[in-house]
């Protein structure tokens, strides 16, 4: 009898899992976001880094599901982690590990379909298992095994079908399947989203690439998202990590989608030193590496879920960045601005109202507002150059800019965002149920 409830509950697991996949396509023409890029990028080969992908069947049926990178001793690693009070038992776990020494190899292994949330002792539990056989597996130290889930909250984690894999994924490694690594760890993503650059350093050149999921549940202080990227470049640990933390604040902790932060958070970058180029201290190295997180972190709002517009809410003349910051996110999280926008209304009047409620300092006298090029609202009126045929016509258009003034001072922040549209509600109300 026991087993019996076990198969019909797995049916119905597989049951929820095809309604949220229908609902995801179904939201776009062709089940593909329409601000998605046109193809997935050609990525540079990594040193000292293989991937593998196989089909676990942790939640989805008939597709890869788990992925497994293998790094070269002397790996550096960093990472950033959601900061919510309810992180997954693999955030834990990966926030403990970091910063620990680079002289073994190191790996990652991802699972998508169970986020391994909210499920207490049975999730750290999991965990571990999965952490130790991919030690025993790769003869690696299991400090310096970092895994990651993303999915359904609250589901214990069949470990067991990972662990009974990754032999297959050790045979498969391959330092040219970066591109299905991409691919294994979606959930309701309509497409894989990577990100690479080569930059010459001193008369040599220095490989980046990287890959990234997320849809929903995007907000800052990271998202429900997963990223990782690799670069062949030689840079110590804790100068990585500081690099890291700083680009996150301006690329990844500067989107959402629809104000949820979610308990899975995790972006991780690893230098393997394979090049032999040291780039400490190096601003090339430095701006090409902020070009990667920015890319990857816009391609997560353009496949925010039910997403059709791509919009940047740029705050200037604040009293410092931080009032600016704090405008910018109550600007691109608010409900009515995003309905707004999925209707190609050039409401003005919803983002006076969202920038009120911010927090941040602000005179009405002295706001003025464009969407786009066109003045909207000035001087706590609506603005004498205003055309509403001007506006509306320009609110049709895919990529989107809602440009604020403050008229206070200097600082200044940009928080990107997407339409909020009956698509979202369908995905999210089919999740689960």
């Amino acid at each position: 009898m026991g087993k019996k409830k076990a198969k019909i509950a797995e049916l119905k697991a597989k049951i929820r899992l095809l309604k949220a996949d229908l609902a995801a396509a179904q939201t776009h023409t062709g089940g593909v976001s329409p601000l998605a890029p046109s193809v997935f990028p050609d990525l540079p080969r990594i040193g000292g880094v293989r991937f593998a992908t196989v089909a676990a069947g942790v939640k989805y049926a008939d597709r890869d599901d788990v992925m497994l990178a293998e790094l070269t001793s002397g790996s550096a690693i960093a990472g950033v982690f959601t900061r919510s009070a309810t992180r997954s038992a693999p955030v834990l776990d990966c926030q403990a590990k970091i910063g620990g020494s680079s002289d073994e190899g190191a790996a990652i292994i991802v699972n998508s379909g169970n986020a391994n949330a909210f499920t207490g002792r049975n999730g750290t539990e999991a965990t571990a298992i999965v952490t130790k056989a991919v030690a025993k597996a790769l003869s690696l130290p299991e400090m310096r095994i970092f895994s990651a889930s993303t999915g359904v909250i609250g589901e214990p984690l069949p470990h067991g079908r990972m662990t009974a894999k990754i032999a297959e994924l050790q045979d498969k490694l391959s330092a040219d399947d970066i591109a299905s690594a991409a691919k294994a760890i979606m959930t309701t993503d309509t497409f894989p989203k990577g990100a690479g650059a080569e930059v010459s350093i001193g008369g040599k050149t220095v490989r980046i690439a990287g890959f990234a999921k997320g849809s929903g549940m995007i907000a800052p202080d990271m998202a429900t998202m997963l990223s990782y990227v690799f670069t062949d470049a030689v840079l110590d640990q804790v100068e990585l990590q500081a690099m890291l933390e700083s680009l996150a604040d301006t690329t990844f902790n500067a989107i959402t989608v629809d104000s949820d932060t979610s308990t899975s958070d995790t972006l991780m970058v690893a230098a393997t030193g394979a090049s032999g180029v040291d780039v400490t201290g190096s601003e090339a190295f430095r701006d090409a590496m902020h070009g990667i997180l920015r890319d990857l972190a816009h391609q997560v709002v353009r496949d925010g879920e039910g997403a059709t517009k791509f919009v940047a809410v740029q705050v200037s003349g604040a009293a410092d960045n931080a009032d600016a910051k704090r405008a910018a996110r109550a600007i691109a999280d608010s409900p009515l601005v995003k309905t707004a926008v999925a209707g190609e209304d050039p409401n003005w009047g919803r983002v006076v109202m969202a920038l009120g409620k911010s927090g941040a300092k602000a005179d009405r006298d002295r706001v003025a507002i464009r969407f786009g090029p066109h003045p909207v609202a000035e001087n706590g009126w609506v603005s004498p150059d205003y055309s509403e045929g001007a506006a509306a016509a320009y609110m049709k258009n895919a990529e989107l800019e809602i440009t604020v003034d403050l008229g206070l001072g200097t600082g200044e922040a940009t928080i990107w965002t997407c339409d909020l549209t009956h698509g979202y509600i369908s995905i999210n109300a089919d999740y689960r149920s």
